[in-house]
């Protein structure tokens, strides 16, 4: 992996408000063409709004052209939004889906540069230096986080400790052996190590790290005060889903801990109405839509990520910030890091005979990390050791499936509550801790 060189990392302090609009204009028109002439799934939408690439004139054209959201990518699945044929497609990822389907990206050659380009500018507004030791406790494989902060730090020189997630043990003492300066995690999990490090009498405070680099779910600055005030580091947020690019969607920077910077450059934020589409003014709340500007083999244009933040002016650069996400405008829930769509656990259920359509996902952080109780009926007439066969048997599932551990509770038959309208499936008392 070839580094990345200085004026990408400080694109964002080089580039004054005028230059970044003409460049951002020129990237969206060219961005536009690709995606119109390679992706027949979104040349329809455009033709059935009235639209066409050379209906983009100014930048404020953009709301003319129609929203993608992950229903279109599950249309497609796996590969037909696309631009590009497969055969030109280096890697694909992929993240969880409604269906079972997971949302499928893909990425050229060059797509692949671009985006450990833009983790390695995110590390670098971090703290982040060549040399340095970087801990990749994100997850390998399908999931975004891992490989994306892995080749992000050996494009900016960094040495890289691939440890992935998980092996909680193990992950403490690579941190004491390896002397990182740098470790990419969850917070939820941060929260974990610094936990098992106390239980082992390792003061949290006095190991190598520096600066931690959190995301893959939301966390708040109250979080963020007690990981600093634990680990003795600097705790910054990265931002990225897989549908845009992965991580490195947007950065915050170390010295402001003002909220992430999104890299404008690359990708050009909107916030909307959720309910009508309306482009909303910067600082107004609402959900967050993201166009690529440089992607080869899936660019996206307008995609709904149902994120709800505000658009702040930059406060390094000419580049914007975003507001700490204060939630979704979906029903999607984040556990561990994992999404998770109540229609998932529904399918889990219906794949084991003898329990019933009825439950109730429950969920609680009564210590560092998410606890899920799945409440479940079984059918009539079940006995006990059927009863137990199935907690087993779901509990696989949902692992094996969706990625996450649940509790299951066995409750009477016809004692879970049944709803005329839309059943309220979910009791989430985080928000309440």
């Amino acid at each position: 992996m070839a580094r990345v060189d200085e004026n990408e990392l400080l694109a964002n302090e080089r580039l004054d408000l005028a230059q970044l609009r003409a460049l951002q204009l020129d990237r969206l028109k060219q961005s536009l063409r690709h995606t119109w002439n390679g992706n027949l799934a979104y040349r329809r939408k455009c033709e059935a709004a009235g639209v066409t690439p050379d209906d983009l004139v100014a930048l404020e054209d953009l709301s003319r052209f129609p929203f993608v959201g992950k229903a279109d990518l599950r249309e497609c699945y796996p590969f037909g939004f696309f631009a590009l044929p497969i055969e030109e497609v280096s890697r694909v990822h992929a993240s969880s889906g409604t269906t079972g389907k997971p949302t499928v990206v893909g990425y050229t050659e060059q797509d692949i540069v671009t985006w450990s380009g833009l983790v390695a500018r995110s590390i670098h507004a971090a703290g982040g230096r060549p040399g340095m030791k970087v801990h990749v406790a994100y997850g390998y494989g399908l999931f975004t986080g891992g490989l994306g902060a892995h080749y992000g730090a050996e494009a900016l020189g960094c040495t890289v400790i691939p440890m992935s997630g998980g092996q909680t043990e193990k992950q403490i003492q690579m941190i004491q052996d390896f002397q990182p300066d740098i470790i990419m995690v969850t917070p939820s999990y941060m929260l974990t190590l610094i936990d098992e490090m106390k239980a082992r009498g390792i003061d949290p405070a006095q190991t190598s790290l520096k600066t931690g680099i959190f995301g893959a779910e939301p966390w708040t600055d109250a979080m963020r005060r007690e990981i600093e005030r634990s680990a003795g580091l600097r705790a910054v947020d990265i931002y990225g889903l897989s549908e845009v690019m992965g991580p490195g969607v947007a950065q915050e920077y170390a010295h402001t801990q003002d909220g992430p910077t999104i890299w404008e450059d690359h990708f050009y934020p909107e916030i909307i109405d959720p309910d009508t589409g309306e482009v909303l003014p910067d600082g107004e709340e609402g959900e967050l839509v993201f166009t690529s500007l440089t992607k080869q083999a899936m660019p996206i244009i307008r995609y709904r990520t149902r994120d709800i933040t505000r658009l702040l002016p930059g406060s390094v650069g000419p580049m914007r910030r975003m507001a700490k996400i204060t939630g979704r405008s979906d029903d999607m829930l984040i556990i561990r890091g994992v999404n998770v769509f109540p229609s998932q656990i529904e399918e889990q259920i219906l794949k084991v005979p003898v329990l019933a359509p009825h439950f109730q996902i429950e969920i609680n952080r009564p210590g560092r990390l998410d606890v899920v109780m799945l409440h479940v009926e079984p059918r009539a007439r079940v006995d006990e050791a059927q009863q137990q066969a199935a907690v087993v048997e779901l509990a696989h599932h949902i692992k094996t499936m969706i990625g996450i551990s649940t509790k299951i509770r066995m409750c009477k038959p016809g004692s879970i509550a049944r709803f005329e309208g839309k059943a309220a499936r979910v009791i989430d008392n985080r928000s309440r801790a």
